[in-house]
């Protein structure tokens, strides 16, 4: 039962000494920046990659992206193949 009440007056404790910390422009306040100080610009996330060109195994079916498939045609161009032993076939 002292327990609940220590944990209590704790929790009151704290409570008190956040909202006197935010009424006097604390870290977190109203008044945490100095006047005429800009504020940061918000983290905005790096826009998504582009998306992979994707190519299936003349051999198998399998697909991958064009940046890794070994192409037959002249100038790499089609057929391609997941890898070299494919290729070959």
């Amino acid at each position: 039962m002292k327990l609940l009440l220590y944990i209590g007056i704790a929790l009151a404790v704290y409570w008190w000494w956040r909202q006197s910390r935010l009424q006097n422009g604390g870290p977190g306040g109203e008044n945490a920046r100095p006047p005429g100080r800009p504020s940061a610009p918000p983290h905005t996330a790096p826009p998504p990659a582009p998306p992979l060109t994707m190519v299936s195994c003349a051999t198998c079916g399998v697909h991958l992206p064009l940046s890794e498939a070994f192409a037959d045609g002249p100038g790499g161009t089609e057929p391609f193949y997941c890898s070299p032993e494919h290729r070959r076939r």
